[in-house]
Parts: structure tokens; C-alpha cells; sequence
């Protein structure tokens, strides 16, 4: 039985949080697994952040030398920029971290975790560990290792900072570190309950030459990977691009390369390998007791394969399957063990699945479960048993050839039934790292499925567990049959938006709308906030409209005015009873969706922050072009502004002069190529009087702005503020935009989060722009480039590296007031 549940589990792990067809294999990739049956090699490769890997690198070694190859990850990515939309942090994260398993499914390798949160960036490693908590994320980097048990490490990053971000730098010290804490029984003892100590072979850097440092010698060791695989029928390099590819959120997609290519290495820890990464390391069967026997049955099966008759290997890989369950227990003995019995359902041409027609599964509701079987190349197999939580149904029927065998079964979901939510945003987070408290979960890349259904089937006389993850299934009209993650949800749902509500005027109200949603029939729902929780009675300061909702169909939505008696800022967190359940739901749904990644949902409590703001506003249309996404148009709404979104079809075909200023979207000028053929006419309505501010823009070799973008020149640096509590120096205090209509202070600079700027202006025209601050991380030179203005005819230019962006939606009252001022530049309307 503990052999059972051990390929079992190592049966569930490919199914934590994918959502996609069921895995359809060709014949040429029947036998290249087969082939890889005869490899007992593993790889780890580690660095900062999703897009940080070298995806030729690990198709190579997953692909042609067939080893269990891995990534870990620092981060999921939270603090990067967004190119596709307007999420930040956790919910960039959630996004990154589903198109790094879609990298990896498409290269081959296996994705892990730390719970490390991606803070920003970070010019030292120092500072990086100072938010992370190194010896925490140090432990992380240890259990992945004792668990993954690889042969050797790559790093990405060195550890004397040729890789620029701290957390680059800080990959490397890690890896390095842990690469000796994990095979010493006295660092972090309390993971040898589940793990042993392993110690692996040698640490090796990949050195690179790219952003303008070359670190490749010829005296390192070198590898060819750009072969070509035909059985594959791309190169290495075409692989690598379609895997990277996959950071659509970071505008990472990438030509194919093909030919010769060369990687570096040189050893940080370990002996340096002469001719190959894994010099000294045994990568057969003979590492094992009892090895050798399994080799050669190996290779009989992969002589004898028949490309249009894969079923024909199924009596031999379950032959194979008893030999390897034979051996002595360990990690490559389990790991084989799962292979094979993917091999043999692949080879069996056995389609087995389990989908529900309804996206959510409700608490204290039934979910109707759709079971679906097909022997489709007609081995010997039975189909004994499927077990889905509570339900067991014991079938003992024949299946054959090429015949469904579909059922459905209603399945109640308790109130007990874990909501389906990301592990690691299940505990409040610090500033530098997720809590995670179940050991088991960390370095986990996904969301555990809803719902796991396991198949029992009789294949060629042996009993084999088969488990699939139950998805929501549907057709789409224009994409066709999808499958995404089927989730548990309460039987309730609340929201009150927006988050951050800001208040500017000393007579506007604390008021707003609390949405009630159900989602089963016949609910009789009474809102609170959470002093009930606490005190067992109403919140006498919030006063509801509405004492009760009594709501009788499914995904009826009412909602219920609030008004709050407070005079200063305040937050709210809201619930609901089920007074027929006497159930109580704590949970909004927020929901995040991309045609390339599975659908990300994930619950967030209902909460509503009130912030009193003393910022005064000048002019009163704003014109927004819409660049990668960002929710400071929401932002310049709450402060009493009249926002319209530009597209190029508004820009075409509109006067502009309505506008008492026009903003640009965060790297509009990146992600819109028709933005030059508006540049006559932006700065026509400059020089008539408008008053144009341009949000920044990035500069590197993944993104550069192609047109002209100011009246004067200038161009835009790389030069970043990363500390958010750097020292800002007002350069022109008797400036225009520091004091109408609001006077900017320090105080103004205070309370800031992740940074103060990025891609400042560099190379400006001294005689037409002026500087307003200068800003400098520690041990660095101050820069004026983050904030410059031009008059221009009768109105102003601005180019800011000001992350607005960041600071709006987080409430920083003094972000606020300098954007008034800046669009209060030209003076031009007043209310």
C-alpha cells in the first residue's frame, strides 16, 4: 500500500494547477521517453525570476540528453512591469508564474519556487536580502535541492554582481550556499522528517555574454546546444523560442534560432568538468542495485518499438514496470515507476479524462462530474474503479476498442471543501516574501487542483492508478474545445470597488455599494463587516441600507449601500451570513484572464480602504492613450477628473483641444508603433496650449522607442531609483509644478512603495528643459532625469520616470497632488 500511494503521488504532481487538452503524445515522443527510461540523471537550474532562464540550455538537456531537468525560481516575478495589462504585483505574479509552466511544459523542464517576492529592483544583494530573509529563502533553495536531488547545479547569475539586479547576484549566493547547507544534516534538520541530506556533484556558472557584459571565456568549458532533434522536428533553438516566448507579460517573445550554439561554464563549487556538465557522474542503471537488468529490457523495448503500433510495447513496459518496483526503494525508483506507467496509459492509446460543465464548484452545493474512457488502440484493459473525493464507484467493466465509456455522477461540495486559492497567498505576506507555513508547499509551482479523480484500470493483468485532474470543459466559438481549472468557491461572494477609494473634498461622504453575489439557489444573505466576527453585533459606525437579501437564483447579484460614519481615513472589511446555512463568506473573487495561460482565479478579502487626501485640482478633461496597461486613469477619476481613453481611432479622428492635458499611458510609445504618426499633431496641441505628459518609456534590448516623442530632444536612459525612501532634492523650489495648486514638500515624498523612478530622461536640451528633482540610490550619483518640462508654443511637454503607476493605486497622498500639478501646467481651464 505505501508503494501505492508513493506513484500516486508522484502521479498527482503534474497536475497541480494546468489547465489544457489532455497531453497528446506522437509516436516519436512514445520513444523518446522510452529512450529516457535509461537515464538517471537530474540538473537544477537556478536563478532570480521567471525569463531569467536559459530555455536553449534546458531543451538541450531535457530534450537530447534526456535529464530530468528543473528551474527554480527566486521569485514569481511580482515586481516586474506588465506588458499585456494593468496588473501589478501578487496579481503579475500569478501571471508570470503561469507563463513560466507554460515555458516549461514547452521545453521540457519541471518548474519550482521560493518564497521570495519580487520587491522591485534591487541594485545590491544586500538590500535584496534584507527584505527577503536570507537564511528563509536560503532554506527554500536547500529543500528544493534535497527533494529535487540533483546531479549537478547551473546558476544563471554569478555571485560577484556582473548580473546587475541584486537578485541576480543573490541567486547565485544562494545556490552556492545551499549547494553545501544541503548535504549537511545540521542546516535546516527539521525538512529530514520528509527529505534526506544530498549532496550534489559540482555548482556551475553559465556564463553569458549579453546587456553589454561578456563573461565567456575560452578557457570554460563549452557545449554545442543547437542541435537539431528529427524526431522532434525543430532545432534546440526553436524549442528555446517558443518556451520563451511564453513571457508574453514581459514582451519576451523571440525569433528562432538554429545552428551552432555555443554555452559557457565555469565551476563556483565543485571540480571544474573537463569535457562534459556531468563529468563523474554515473547516469546509468548501474547506480542502482539490480540495475543492469532494467537497462537491457530498456533497450529490447525500444528496439522493437513500432511507430505505428506503439501498443505492442504495452506487455513489455508493465513487464518493466514490476522489474523497476522490484528494486530497492528510492528517488530514480519512483521516478521511473511514474514514467513507465505514463508510457504505458500513452502507449495503450487510453483517453481518460474527468471535466465538469460549470467553471465553479460551490461550497455547500453539487457539482456535476462528466467521466470519460476510450481504449483507442484496444490493449487488454479494464477499468475497475474511479474514486473522486467522497465518491467511490467500483465499475469492474471491459474496455473496448475505441469505445467511449461516459457517465456523470453529482458530487456535493462541503462547506469543508478547501477554497481553491494559490498556496502561497493563503497567510498575510511580509514585505519581502510569502508565508508559507506547509513545508510539503514550498518550492510547489502551482495551485493544487479542485478536484483529483483516480482511475483504476487492469492494464495487461496490472492494476494501475491513473490520475487526472477534473477541469472545466467548454467550446469556445472562435478558439474551440478548452479546458481550465475547475474551482472551489464559497456559496457567496462580495465586492466593493474600487479597493482604494480616495477622498478629496472635506464634505464628500464615506459611502459606497456592497455587491452580494450567490452562487446556489435560495440564500438569505445579512451583511456585517468583521467587528461582528469580533464582537458578536453590528458595526455601529457602518450603516447598511439593507438588513437582509433574500435571493432565490443562482448568480443573483444585489447590491446593498453602505455609509460610514468616520472623519478620518479608515478601511472596511466586509462578510455576509447565510442565515438558511448559517454560513459565513469573507471572500471576493478576482479573476485574471489571457488567451496563452489557464484562467487565474484566486479570493481576496472584501475590503475597502477610505483615504483622505489633501490634494486641490486644476483643469478638468484629461485624454488618456492607453500604453502596457496601468490604473491611473482610475486614479485621475477619483480625484474629480472627466477621463477619456485614446486609442488610435480617438487620435485619428478627433481635435484634441477639448483636453485640458493629455497623458500617456506607461510605455505607450513601446507598445504602440502608430504613435509616430502622432507626434505632429500631440505637439500642434502643445504649442496651441495643451499640456502633453508622457509616463515613461523603457530602453533596452527587449524594448526601445522607435519614434520621437517631445518637442526637444532627449533619450531615455536606463537610470532607475530603486529605494522608494531615497532622498529627493527640489532643484527649482519656486517651480510652477512644486506649488499650484498644490505646495510640494518632503512630506510628499514619504510613504512611497517599491521605488521612486525608473528610465529616467538622459541627454536632454539644457535650453529648452528644465529639472525639477534630483533623486540617487545610495552610493550612487544624484540624476535629475526623472521629472523634465518644456514650454513649447503656449503649452508644456513633460517626460516623467515618476512611478505614478505604482504610487496611485497604493494611496500615496503625494503622488496625488504632484500629478495635479503637473496637469495643472498650463493653467488652462479652471472648474
Amino acid at each position: 500500500m505505501k508503494k501505492l500511494v508513493q506513484i500516486i503521488l508522484y502521479s498527482i504532481l503534474p497536475f497541480l494547477s494546468i489547465a489544457q487538452a489532455p497531453p497528446s503524445w506522437t509516436s516519436a515522443d512514445m520513444y523518446l521517453a522510452i529512450r529516457k527510461l535509461n537515464v538517471l540523471g537530474s540538473v537544477l537550474y537556478v536563478a532570480a525570476h521567471p525569463d531569467d532562464e536559459n530555455t536553449r540550455l534546458i531543451a538541450y538537456l531535457s530534450k537530447d540528453r534526456m535529464l530530468r531537468t528543473g528551474y527554480l525560481s527566486m521569485t514569481r516575478g511580482d515586481g516586474g512591469q506588465n506588458l499585456i495589462g494593468d496588473e501589478q504585483g501578487v496579481e503579475l505574479g500569478l501571471i508570470r508564474t503561469q507563463e513560466l509552466m507554460s515555458a516549461r511544459r514547452t521545453d521540457g523542464g519541471e518548474q519550482y519556487f521560493t518564497r521570495a517576492y519580487d520587491f522591485g529592483y534591487s541594485k545590491t544583494p544586500e538590500e535584496t536580502f534584507d527584505k527577503w530573509d536570507k537564511e528563509k529563502i536560503l532554506s527554500d533553495v536547500v529543500w528544493v535541492i534535497r527533494k529535487f536531488q540533483p546531479d549537478i547545479i547551473v546558476t544563471r547569475f554569478p555571485t560577484t554582481g556582473e548580473g546587475g539586479h541584486g537578485h541576480h547576484t543573490a541567486s547565485g549566493i544562494l545556490a552556492n550556499e545551499a549547494f553545501e547547507a544541503a548535504a549537511n544534516p545540521n542546516r535546516f534538520p527539521e525538512q529530514l522528517k520528509f527529505v534526506k541530506i544530498w549532496q550534489a556533484k559540482r555548482v556551475l556558472w553559465n556564463t553569458f555574454n549579453f546587456g553589454g557584459t561578456n563573461t565567456t571565456r575560452d578557457d570554460q568549458l563549452k557545449i554545442d546546444v543547437g542541435g537539431y532533434n528529427p524526431l522532434l522536428g525543430k532545432s534546440y533553438g526553436e524549442i528555446a523560442a517558443e518556451s520563451r516566448s511564453q513571457h508574453k507579460s514581459q514582451g519576451f517573445g523571440v525569433p528562432a534560432s538554429r545552428g551552432v550554439q555555443l554555452e559557457y561554464f565555469n565551476a563556483t563549487k565543485g571540480d571544474q568538468p573537463a569535457n562534459d556538465l556531468l563529468d563523474g557522474v554515473d547516469l546509468t542503471w548501474g547506480k542502482l542495485a539490480g540495475g543492469a537488468v532494467i537497462e537491457k529490457m530498456i533497450n529490447d523495448i525500444a528496439n522493437s518499438f513500432d511507430l505505428l503500433h506503439p501498443e505492442k510495447s504495452v506487455k513489455g513496459l508493465v513487464s518493466l514496470y514490476h522489474s523497476i518496483e522490484a528494486l530497492p526503494e528510492g528517488n530514480w525508483r519512483f521516478k521511473k515507476m511514474f514514467e513507465v506507467q505514463d508510457l504505458i496509459e500513452q502507449c495503450s492509446g487510453l483517453f481518460i479524462e474527468a471535466t465538469s460543465n460549470e467553471q465553479y464548484a460551490v461550497q455547500t452545493d453539487s457539482v456535476k462530474i462528466n467521466f470519460s474512457i476510450n481504449n483507442r488502440l484496444g490493449t487488454s484493459s479494464e477499468i475497475l474503479k474511479i474514486k473522486v473525493d467522497y465518491f467511490d464507484s467500483s465499475l469492474i467493466q471491459p474496455l473496448r476498442k475505441n469505445m467511449n465509456l461516459n457517465f456523470s455522477k453529482n458530487i456535493f461540495v462541503p462547506a469543508s471543501k478547501k477554497i481553491t486559492q494559490p498556496y502561497w497567498l493563503e497567510n498575510k505576506m511580509e514585505q519581502g516574501y510569502f508565508n508559507v507555513n506547509d513545508q510539503q508547499k514550498i518550492g510547489q509551482a502551482g495551485v493544487d487542483a479542485a478536484f483529483l479523480a483516480f482511475f483504476l484500470v487492469k492494464v495487461e493483468g496490472q492494476n494501475f492508478y491513473f490520475t487526472k485532474a477534473v477541469k472545466y470543459k467548454f467550446t469556445d466559438p472562435v478558439r474551440g474545445e478548452l479546458y481550465e481549472p475547475l474551482v472551489v468557491i464559497p456559496s457567496m461572494l462580495l465586492k466593493s470597488e474600487p479597493a482604494l477609494r480616495i477622498v478629496i473634498n472635506k464634505d464628500q461622504k464615506f459611502e459606497g455599494d456592497l455587491q452580494i453575489q450567490n452562487k446556489k439557489n435560495n440564500i438569505v444573505a445579512i451583511p456585517y463587516t468583521d467587528y461582528f466576527l469580533r464582537n458578536n453585533k453590528s458595526d455601529p459606525a457602518v450603516k447598511f441600507n439593507i438588513a437582509s437579501v433574500e435571493m432565490t437564483a443562482r448568480d443573483q447579484s444585489i447590491n446593498v449601500g453602505y455609509k460610514i460614519e468616520s472623519d478620518t481615513s479608515t478601511s472596511i472589511r466586509f462578510l455576509a451570513k447565510d442565515n438558511n446555512m448559517n454560513y459565513y463568506s469573507t471572500s471576493e473573487l478576482k479573476e485574471i484572464k489571457y488567451n496563452h495561460i489557464p484562467y487565474i482565479n484566486y479570493l481576496v478579502a472584501p475590503e475597502v480602504e477610505f483615504k483622505k487626501i489633501d490634494v486641490k485640482t486644476y483643469n478638468k478633461k484629461i485624454g488618456y492613450i492607453v500604453g502596457a496597461g496601468d490604473k491611473v486613469p482610475e486614479a485621475l477619476e477619483q480625484m474629480g477628473y472627466e477621463v477619456t481613453l485614446l486609442s488610435e481611432k480617438e487620435l485619428s479622428r478627433n481635435g484634441l483641444d477639448r483636453f485640458d492635458a493629455i497623458i500617456t499611458g506607461v510605455r505607450t510609445y513601446n507598445t504602440n508603433d502608430w504613435m509616430s504618426k502622432y507626434y505632429n499633431k500631440l505637439m500642434k496641441y502643445v504649442e496651441d496650449g495643451g499640456n502633453l505628459i508622457v509616463q515613461y518609456n523603457t530602453s533596452n534590448f527587449i524594448s526601445n522607442v522607435s519614434s520621437k516623442i517631445g518637442p526637444y530632444n532627449f533619450s531615455i536612459s536606463r537610470t532607475r531609483v530603486t529605494n522608494e525612501n531615497a532622498a529627493v532634492t527640489f532643484l527649482k523650489p519656486q517651480h510652477q509644478v512644486l506649488n499650484f495648486p498644490n505646495k510640494i514638500t518632503g512630506d510628499d515624498f514619504k510613504g512611497w512603495i517599491q521605488e521612486r523612478s525608473i528610465y529616467h530622461a538622459g541627454n536632454w536640451d539644457k535650453n529648452k528643459f528644465e529639472t525639477i528633482f534630483s533623486m540617487n540610490d545610495p552610493g550612487e550619483k544624484p540624476d535629475e532625469g526623472s521629472l523634465i518640462i518644456a514650454k513649447h508654443g503656449k503649452g508644456y511637454f513633460t517626460y516623467t520616470g515618476i512611478v505614478f503607476f505604482r504610487e496611485l493605486p497604493a494611496g500615496v497622498s503625494g503622488a496625488y497632488r504632484l500629478l495635479a500639478n503637473l496637469i495643472a501646467l498650463n493653467k488652462k481651464k479652471g472648474f
